[in-house]
């Protein structure tokens, strides 16, 4: 097992998946990525880690990343949990295969992986787990059904994988971003953010940065904003 702390992202090959990965990278971490596009292998291969192509919907693919980074270093300090784009529609008009699709999208993206690293956490007595989720969980929005229904769904399998993991000192948080410059831009958007502007994906790395850092050990179980201030529920 070697010293450097190594940090695994999935869907890692570009927008905010890929600006943690770069992020966590600059902070030390040795890097492992998944994606579908072969982007992650490239980008791995800048920042000095390993990169597999392959998707977060198969066992087997994120199996390889892991076995890989197990072999590389030994450890697996940090997973970060990024996704694609599920199915948008009106909310009766999304057929079953969509909801499915949604599910594989928002939720089993997170579960699949965290399966397959939890033991290696536990074995450490050390683990952070960050799921980019959306800001729109809590206050949904028609605009994005399937990732509304299933983020709300991640929340709560959140809570209770942090309830059965804490005393494992293995943490989980989810990142709930708003518009994000990784995202087409349009005028009324930008208008309905009290900060009056997108987001950075580099803002969102930060976030994820601090989660996965020894500042944030006492944090677990949480979704945090990060919107610009658009949505402020308790």
């Amino acid at each position: 097992m070697t010293g450097q702390k190594v940090a695994l992202v999935t869907a890692g090959g570009s927008g905010m998946g890929a600006a943690a990965a770069r992020r966590l990278a600059a902070d030390g971490f040795a890097v492992a990525i998944l994606s579908s596009s072969g982007k992650g292998e490239a980008l791995a291969g800048e920042l000095g880690g390993i990169g597999v192509t392959g998707s977060n919907q198969s066992t087997d693919d994120l199996k390889r990343l892991v076995d890989r980074a197990m072999t590389q270093w030994g450890r697996i300090d940090v997973l970060v949990n990024s996704a694609g784009h599920g199915p948008r529609a009106p909310i009766l008009e999304l057929t079953d295969e969509q909801w499915h699709s949604g599910l594989d999208t928002y939720l089993l993206n997170v579960i699949r992986p965290t399966r397959l690293v939890t033991p290696v956490m536990q074995a450490q007595k050390t683990g952070a787990i960050i799921n980019i989720s959306t800001a729109w969980a809590f206050e949904p929005s028609a605009m994005f059904p399937t990732s509304a229904v299933f983020r709300a769904g991640l929340a709560a399998f959140t809570k209770i994988f942090t309830d059965t993991y804490a005393a494992d000192n293995i943490r989980m948080n989810n990142v709930l971003p708003g518009w994000i410059d990784s995202l087409p831009q349009t005028e009324e958007r930008r208008q309905s953010v009290p900060l009056q502007r997108y987001g950075t994906t580099a803002e969102i790395a930060a976030t994820i940065a601090f989660l996965a850092s020894d500042g944030a050990a006492y944090i677990t179980g949480q979704n945090i904003r990060v919107d610009g201030g658009m949505t402020r529920a308790v």
